[in-house]
């Protein structure tokens, strides 16, 4: 499979997409280095060749950053990984920006409400960060939690929702 690459300046720090052929995200985040997002693949479904280009994913992050934060909500992507983390990984995709869930309501969301640690592990395995936003998930004590792209990337995007909802 031959994916794309391609990096954006965002106000968190430049922001980089991975994509097949059909312009879904195999993953992204805030780095420039492409064995940064490969790394967040299993080695399985690695591409075997990467390009340079321009993809819709990334113009619909500069969107999301320009104010739009449903912008991500319609981009395709491709996960693989066992039943409850393809049902997490959608599961995610219907939190509402601005208000995020915590661990454990985010576990009851998939009907595992003791599953906490598992609902966790979903969030951490999320390669296409941000078009799944495993970021509206926090602690129960309304801390932010873990993120594989740092805490305050976490925070700028809560906040950043937060004022959508304000304002939308």
């Amino acid at each position: 499979m031959t994916a794309t690459f391609q990096t954006i300046d965002t106000p968190d720090g430049p922001f980089s997409v991975l994509v097949d052929e059909r312009e879904r995200v195999l993953a992204s985040g805030w780095t420039v280095r492409l064995d940064d997002l490969l790394e967040r693949l299993r080695a399985a479904d690695r591409p075997s060749e990467v390009v340079p280009g321009r993809t819709r994913a990334a113009a619909a992050a500069e969107a999301y950053y320009g104010g739009d934060v449903s912008a991500i909500d319609d981009v395709e992507v491709a996960q693989r990984g066992t039943p409850m983390q393809l049902q997490g990984w959608e599961a995610l995709r219907r939190i509402t920006p601005g208000r995020p869930l915590s661990y454990s309501e985010f576990a009851a969301a998939l009907g595992a409400p003791r599953a906490v640690r598992a609902a966790a592990s979903v969030c951490a395995r999320n390669a296409p960060a941000l078009f799944v936003p495993c970021h509206r998930v926090l602690r129960g004590d309304g801390s932010l939690g873990g993120f594989a792209w740092g805490e305050l990337v976490k925070r700028a995007l809560l906040d950043r929702e937060q004022k959508s909802l304000a304002f939308g």
